[in-house]
């Protein structure tokens, strides 16, 4: 009866043991890309009920920071710049609780844009909204408001948030100059 429980949670454990940060493998193929401008805005973010508390300003600078740690010159080098918006709609930053019971998650909810610089135009009609989690690790598995301070929650958020933003340009190929078969 025991081994069940116990088994699930080796497997998850082993699972959370092989997540890797992907920013030290080359880059996804965006064709001639180069970062220009890295907005990100949260003036309007909503703190669901039961989070940590957390300034719009820290917001911004850990977004700006994994889409410059993604994006930025030491990855991409082309010489046609995009610029890319993203704004922190909402947030809730899991709170010390109480472990395997009420362990809430982490989540943060954006909306990105991505504009050609040299055209001056966006290139997705409307802005495109991703609600992102931490993911299962280690830390979170037991709640990360325990094993994890605020600020490595919101950096946890923020590269993961700003990894479904690649993967949302890499749907988009033909912004980029690029055909299906060439990513």
């Amino acid at each position: 009866m025991f081994l069940r429980p116990l088994a699930l949670c080796l497997v998850l454990l082993s699972l959370a043991a092989c997540a890797t940060n992907d920013l030290a493998e080359p880059p996804a193929p965006l064709g001639d890309f180069a970062l220009g401008l890295n907005i990100a805005v949260a003036d309007n973010i909503q703190m669901v009920p039961i989070s940590r508390p957390a300034e719009p300003k820290d917001w911004e600078a850990a977004i700006k920071k994994a889409v410059d740690d993604r994006f930025g010159a030491t990855r991409y080098q082309g010489s046609k710049l995009y610029n890319i918006g993203i704004n922190i709609d909402a947030y809730a930053l899991a709170p010390p609780g109480i472990p395997l019971v009420a362990s809430p998650k982490s989540v943060v909810v954006i909306t990105a844009n991505i504009w050609d610089d040299a055209a001056r135009k966006k290139l997705n009609e409307e802005g495109k909204q991703f609600t992102v989690f931490e993911g299962l690790s280690g830390d979170t598995l037991v709640g990360s408001g325990l094993t994890k301070s605020k600020q490595q929650q919101m950096d946890t958020l923020a590269f993961n948030a700003v990894k479904r933003v690649e993967d949302w340009l890499l749907e988009h190929p033909e912004w980029f100059g690029m055909t299906p078969e060439q990513l």
